[in-house]
């Protein structure tokens, strides 16, 4: 199928690894050109080489780098600076640390509110309307399975991604809709990253298990009986970004392997 975004242009946050560069990755695949921007400089244009790599054959797409904190005023005028006008929006800012609600001080929460909930809508303010303007967005927002069926030590996640899942909720159906622009939330669940690495050590550690056996029963306990893998998270994304979902807006989609058990 093809997703009718060559050459468009798209920004995707958190890209050196993990789910960004998974998103990433597909996106070249399709032809857009893409600025990829992290804090480590090093790991960002070894993402960047890599991506080069990937571009169909005879794309002439490009492929920027922004090393910088998108989270702060400086790292967003970095990004905008590369490049002025999106068509397409990947937010994904690293979450919040695990923990007990008991420790986290009001600067925790200030500092997850900032990177999970102000950050993207000040990405979304900055780009949306330009958007409209030329009749095609698409703007995707990585949040977390935690949305929807909460996990008790990642309340800054809950708490920050629930915020930024209100508000899309409005601003999605404005009038924005009329006018080719999409916001949606993509939610992962368990997916192979550095991010579930430490969530399950911290998990063991407080339940006091050994770190491969509680792997292994989350594992199990997913209907799919496996974590999922950026690529795959990637393609999903892609296809939110696409001429084909233009019908698809203001949505939570979920992909987590079938392990939330609700019908809504």
């Amino acid at each position: 199928m093809d997703l009718g975004i060559t050459g468009k242009t798209a920004l995707v946050g958190g890209a050196s690894k993990g789910l960004g560069y998974g998103c990433a990755l597909a996106l070249v695949r399709e032809g857009a050109n893409v600025v990829i921007v992290a804090r480590g400089a090093d790991a960002l244009e070894s993402a960047r080489q890599r991506l080069l790599g990937e571009r169909p054959a005879g794309g002439e797409g490009f492929v920027k780098a922004v090393a910088a904190d998108i989270t702060t005023p400086q790292g967003r005028d970095a990004v905008f600076a590369a490049h002025r006008d999106y068509d397409i929006v990947v937010t994904n800012a690293g979450g919040p640390p695990p923990g007990d609600f008991r420790d986290w001080d009001r600067q925790a929460w200030l500092s997850a509110v900032e990177a999970n909930m102000l950050t993207p809508i000040e990405l979304i303010k900055a780009t949306v309307d330009g958007m409209a303007e030329r009749g095609f967005g698409r703007i995707v927002n990585i949040t977390s399975s935690a949305v929807k069926a909460p996990i008790d030590i990642l309340g800054l996640s809950n708490g920050a991604r629930s915020g930024l899942t209100g508000f899309v909720a409005g601003v999605a159906r404005s009038g924005i809709a009329a006018r080719g622009v999409t916001i949606n939330n993509l939610l992962p669940g368990a997916f192979a990253t550095g991010r579930l690495t430490s969530s399950l050590a911290a998990s063991a550690a407080k339940a006091g298990q050994d770190v491969d056996t509680l792997r292994a029963a989350r594992e199990a306990a997913i209907p799919a009986r496996r974590f999922g893998n950026a690529e795959e998270f990637g393609a999903i994304c892609a296809f939110l970004c696409s001429v084909q979902a233009a019908y698809v807006t203001g949505q939570n989609v979920l992909a987590d392997g079938g392990a939330y058990p609700g019908t809504f």
